[in-house]
């Protein structure tokens, strides 16, 4: 639960009847922001006095009115809070330090905009208190015009039906036009200096999420699914959207809406910051006891085919093959194993399991192992079927992996919301595949463990480290991912071939490595064979010791789009993980490890690129060393190679 020590300050400000403007400044006073009132509310941000964003438009518009056009002020508020979080699976950090000042600007009419300024940023977000309790929302305003000459990372969909699962793509700003595809957020941008500006947003309830579009300007605007109305059949996964409305939002007229964020700063500041933590709504149960993030094995990647002189049986969806794969998962000491489809006699009947399966028998074995058993369900069985979860708990079901939503409008938000709802009311963990990213309520309900929403290995030869490589300074950014790491074959770009079930990765066996060190996820899958992972006994126990939660995160090095080397803490042990992007054959790397606890010696060991892994991508080699403050490790990284390091204080 969150410990809350808050400073409020509030202050009625002399107001002029002409255009104001009013200026806040973050706790340590490096961000800036200057919100300007005249016919319209915009406000800029400055990073130590250097204007980042030249220009944030904000209003509202409702089916009968228009909010933020000829505003007039009624009071303005300010506000300092310092606070800490503490979440209850902390993905980047155990404690979470919330400190801003805020202003708050009422306007006649009914509305407000409440804006923060943090040391890593800003937020912002729109209130109204309008006395309708249906409130036809047409369209939020958010125009940003950034400082010229950036480069923009986006992933564009092709339209509002996406999977999130779209390569990202570079462009300067000012060549995104209004014809070019919008992009989903969230979005980075480097503005020079080292300083970067990541777009994304929080708190996103009884609302759709918001994509943007560019204007050809250096600038881009807000633009978001319109609510759906009616529907059609389409298959056994989802469905078609036959008729929309007009407006994005039918709401209530007293509420909220989503924050809008902000993170400005370097590298680091873009992959440490916490704002969906700061942003989210309190959490809504206090009993999170049940919840285990953990390792899970996974069928559907490798094919489910385990093979070799110990498999006396003919692998498959069928009972054999799951408990071996629960006895790896045991030896293994991995928290769970997910039965992907195929488990349920019919994707549209979640009671049913298929004959083959004895599902009772599996999850009876599983508990005898210490292994519990995620299932796999489609978006539309689990809504036509919402009384499921109950029946899940008293089959002692761990977890549900749900699939193929494909669409952010207010209604799929909406769904996931109930689903971690009903989910938690019955001890149930959730991983939301075909997603949408993460925008806070995995903090609302810490049972949500992952979203997918990521070009990962399911895309297997489309996955590629150019494309990974920005992951952990965009989509995992904002919150935990399910890329599904953990390929044993591993091939150059130029050689790679692969076919289920011998499933392949581009990338280095120490770059699929040091992914689950980099990478967040509340769980983990381990996505190759039982068969594989047996064969090589030291990368798999080496794998099998990260943690998927962590005390602290620290970026140490990067260069965006190239490599990165980042270390993370759990407890008195530290993760350091490495890797690198296609180009020359080597790169070397001096990794500072000044952040080990001074004076103490380490036991290190680590999984490094073999001296052929430039050409043969499964060329590693694990070694052991000792270690303390002030070393500097000299790291060696193949194009396409990673590192993933263990520091354990010496006995």
């Amino acid at each position: 639960m969150n410990k809350i020590a808050a400073i409020a300050i509030i202050a009625n400000l002399a107001l002029g009847a002409s255009a104001k403007d009013y200026t806040l400044k973050s706790p340590a006073g490096n961000i800036g922001v200057t919100v300007s009132v005249d016919d319209s509310i915009h406000y800029s941000v400055a990073r130590d006095g250097k204007v980042v964003v030249t220009g944030v438009g904000v209003g509202l518009n409702t089916a009968d009115k228009t909010l933020g056009e000829k505003p007039s002020v009624k009071k303005a508020r300010r506000t300092s809070t310092d606070r800490t979080i503490v979440p209850a699976v902390p993905f980047k950090h155990s404690s979470v330090a919330d400190k801003y000042n805020q202003l708050t600007l009422d306007f006649k009419g009914g509305y407000g905009l409440e804006i923060r300024a943090y040391d890593d940023g800003v937020a912002h977000r729109m209130v109204t208190s309008l006395p309708s309790d249906s409130v036809k929302v047409a369209y939020e305003k958010f125009n940003v015009t950034l400082a010229p000459g950036n480069k923009a990372h986006l992933q564009m969909p092709g339209g509002f039906k996406t999977s999130y699962e779209e390569p990202y793509t570079h462009k300067n700003l000012a060549e995104w036009t209004v014809a070019d595809r919008m992009a989903t957020l969230p979005a980075l941008f480097e503005v020079g200096d080292d300083v970067n500006v990541l777009v994304s947003e929080c708190d996103v309830e009884d609302y759709p999420h918001m994509f943007i579009k560019g204007d050809g300007k250096g600038g881009f605007s807000a633009t978001y699914p319109k609510v759906p109305l009616r529907f059609g059949p389409d298959g056994d996964r989802s469905v078609k959207i036959l008729e929309e409305s007009p407006y994005i939002a039918h709401t209530v007229g007293k509420r909220a809406y989503p924050w809008r964020f902000m993170a400005v700063g370097p590298a680091s500041t873009i992959l440490e910051q916490t704002f969906t933590t700061r942003l989210a709504q309190p959490q809504a149960f206090d009993d999170t006891s049940w919840i285990k993030p953990g390792f899970v094995s996974w069928e559907w990647w490798n094919g489910a085919i385990p093979y070799g002189p110990d498999v006396d049986f003919e692998s498959g969806c069928n009972l054999e093959t799951y408990k071996y794969f629960i006895d790896f998962a045991a030896k293994y000491g991995l928290e769970y194993i997910l039965m992907d489809e195929g488990w349920a006699k019919s994707t549209l009947d979640p009671y049913t399991p298929n004959p083959d399966v004895d599902l009772m028998e599996i999850i009876r074995y599983g508990k005898e192992k210490g292994v519990g058993v995620f299932l796999w369900l489609t978006w539309l069985v689990t809504e036509n079927n919402f009384d499921l979860f109950k029946q899940f708990k008293d089959w002692g079901v761990a977890g549900v992996k749900i699939d193929f939503m494909d669409r952010s409008d207010q209604w799929m938000v909406d769904f996931y919301e109930r689903v971690c709802r009903e989910a938690a009311k019955n001890g149930l963990m959730v991983d939301m595949h075909g997603s949408f990213k993460p925008a806070g309520l995995e903090h609302k309900y810490p049972n949500l463990l992952s979203y997918e929403g990521v070009r990962g290995m399911e895309q297997m030869g489309g996955c590629r480290p150019e494309n990974s490589i920005w992951l952990p300074f965009m989509r995992n950014a904002v919150g935990p991912m399910d890329y599904t790491p953990g390929a044993m074959f591993s091939t150059q770009p130029e050689c790679y071939a692969s076919q289920r079930p011998n499933s392949a990765s581009i990338g280095t066996r120490a770059y699929q490595t040091a992914l689950f060190v980099i990478f967040e996820s509340g769980i983990q899958m381990l996505a190759d064979n039982p068969t594989l992972y047996m064969r090589n006994d030291d990368c798999t126990s080496f794998l099998a010791s990260i943690p998927q939660t962590w005390d602290e995160t620290r970026l140490l090095d990067a260069k965006l789009g190239e490599y990165m080397v980042v270390a993370k803490r759990k407890g008195d042990k530290w993760y350091v993980g490495a890797i690198r992007a296609d180009g020359a054959k080597w790169q070397n790397l001096d990794v500072d490890l000044s952040f080990l606890a001074p004076g103490a010696e380490y036991t290190a060991t680590w999984i490094e690129d073999g001296v052929n892994a430039p050409r043969q991508a499964m060329d590693y080699r694990l070694k052991s060393g000792k270690m303390s403050a002030g070393d500097i490790f000299k790291a060696n990284l193949s194009r396409n190679g990673g590192l993933a390091l263990i520091l354990e204080p010496a006995k």
